[in-house]
């Protein structure tokens, strides 16, 4: 049945029904929804995989990339938790970073080209809350309003446009798999398509969903509730459809790597493998870690190279490395790429606890055959009078890096890019391969160095003028508070190369540290700057 006959012939308009059924989630809403716009694409002709990890409870990515460059300022603002300089990992091609001892199976990743590094990834208005910017990365909407967010998922949106007509006309010979699958108990925004979840939850392979449709014996009378029962009947044989799929798939391979134990990520990834290598051609897998939220104990107070966040790094850092060993094992190395991500940083300064606080911005890492090597963006800026509230600001913003999976490894175009992200958003050199960048080792924000960013004077109080400079194109200039908040856009739009001014007259912000970030493209800049009282 055509997908939006069956929605405007079985759910009214004005019904919303959220559920979760066996691993499915979905809600029941009218026909003309916005994303239904989307549902004219036609399906991208590639093989490739995405894997989503995620580091739950807000990873302190100052301690899984140490800045090298400014290590006192660093060490100064955290001496009861900073690494040893000494003890940190060291990486091929750059002094000015390096990894936490823990993860030397990663250090030889990005060693061999198969990681990329992102510094400072966020975006412009942080809540520290776990529940709602976790919200925010999967869904990659950070509006406040809770009536104008979006109740999809950015892979959700992705996969509708996909596959049109899900999952009615699924599975079919084009597509007979799941188009999502998630290693968890329970499906999380990220996957969530306008009516159902574009995806299947699952723990145990082996042991998923084996039951008769409960909604088979109802009978279809003419009530109400009729329109429902359909929808659930719907759900019940696609999940029992899926099921015995997965199951086939994983039971028709093996793993080839040796996965490190007492390890759950490795748990997880190792069913991944086994689902790709099983023929699955399921285009999105999401897997999860726990336990980053380390406001206390985070690291032994004896040795700061142990500890709970040394056990997380060495989870992360071991489990990733032996699913690309197993992937290259099977010859699957060409069609699969993955990334880290956490809904938050941690604090610049650590707490008396031997602990870190909610933070913003925060390192990601892609990882793959097809990662372009090295570390795109700066060391993030620590001043050497840091306060407790002092915040790492974004340089790059999260949907930039959704547009380069989009774009680089599902190769998708304009004008569904913007509608899947909801606006435009910058794509960055992150990916190689046949619709990613060139790998051009002067990418990864070298260029940053010739375009200009000063403000005079430094620090003001009523008055300044800022100054910047730009080779083209889309460029901004945002001025983001001491928590890693934006707090003006100075500048944004299409720009003809040149260097351009921006006067400051009483801006009404209090005094403090503030920072200005300009991005022109996939460059970016950040200068920290003091506002006083007048």
């Amino acid at each position: 049945m055509d997908r939006r006959k069956f929605i405007r012939n079985t759910v009214p308009v004005a019904v919303t029904m959220p559920a979760l059924l066996n691993g499915f989630s979905f809600t029941a809403q009218g026909a003309e929804s916005a994303l239904a716009r989307l549902l004219q694409q036609t399906l991208t002709d590639t093989d490739h995989v995405f894997v989503l990890v995620q580091l739950g409870g807000g990873n302190d990515g100052l301690n899984m990339v140490i800045p090298l460059d400014i290590y006192g300022n660093y060490y100064n603002a955290r001496t009861n938790v900073a690494i040893p300089q000494s003890q940190v990992l060291r990486l091929d091609g750059t002094d000015k970073s390096g990894l936490h001892p823990a993860m030397t199976a990663m250090q030889n990743m990005f060693n061999e080209g198969k990681m990329n590094i992102v510094q400072s990834v966020g975006y412009e208005n942080p809540t520290f809350s776990h529940f709602r910017d976790t919200d925010v990365w999967n869904s990659g909407d950070t509006r406040r309003n809770r009536r104008e967010r979006v109740k999809t998922g950015w892979m959700g949106r992705y996969l509708e446009s996909e596959y049109p007509g899900y999952p009615d006309a699924f599975p079919n010979s084009d597509m007979p798999d799941p188009l999502a699958i998630q290693i968890s108990n329970f499906p999380t925004l990220t996957v969530q398509g306008s009516i159902y979840s574009m995806g299947l939850s699952i723990t145990n392979p082996e042991k998923i969903y084996s039951f008769v449709n409960p909604f088979s014996d109802y009978p279809l009378n003419a009530v109400p509730a009729n329109k429902e029962l359909k929808f659930l009947r719907v759900i019940s044989e696609k999940t029992k459809i899926y099921s015995d799929i997965i199951r086939a798939a994983y039971q028709r391979a093996a793993t080839m790597a040796v996965y490190p134990t007492d390890n759950g990520l490795a748990e997880q990834l190792k069913i991944v493998a086994r689902l790709i290598k099983g023929g699955l051609k399921t285009r999105v897998y999401t897997v999860t870690m726990g336990g980053f939220d380390t406001h206390k104990r985070q690291v032994n107070a004896s040795d700061t190279t142990t500890g709970t966040h040394a056990k997380l790094m060495k989870d992360l850092s071991g489990g990733i490395s032996a699913f690309q060993d197993d992937l290259e094992l099977m010859g699957l190395e060409d069609r699969v790429m993955g990334m880290t991500f956490s809904e938050f940083g941690r604090r610049i300064k650590s707490n008396a606890s031997l602990g870190t606080d909610h933070g913003a911005a925060a390192p990601l890492i892609m990882f793959g055959k097809h990662a372009k090597k090295g570390i795109l963006g700066n060391s993030p800026d620590i001043p050497a009078d840091i306060q407790v509230v002092n915040n790492i600001p974004f340089q790059y913003d999260f949907r930039s890096i959704y547009a380069s999976v989009l774009e680089q490894w599902f190769c998708v175009k304009q004008p569904a890019l913007n509608s899947i992200l909801l606006q435009n958003y910058q794509s960055l050199p992150l990916i190689t391969g046949p619709c990613g960048v060139a790998d051009d080792p002067d990418d990864t924000n070298n260029n940053s160095d010739n375009l200009l960013l000063k403000m005079w004077p430094n620090p003001y109080t009523i008055n300044a003028t800022i100054q910047f400079s730009t080779t083209g194109g889309h460029t901004m200039v945002q001025q983001i508070n001491s928590l890693g908040q934006v707090v003006k856009v100075l500048a944004s739009g299409e720009y003809t190369a040149g260097t351009y001014n921006i006067d400051i007259y009483d801006d009404g912000l209090p005094t403090g540290v503030y920072f200005l970030r300009l991005q022109n493209k996939s460059l970016q800049k950040v200068l920290s700057i003091m506002k006083l009282p007048q």
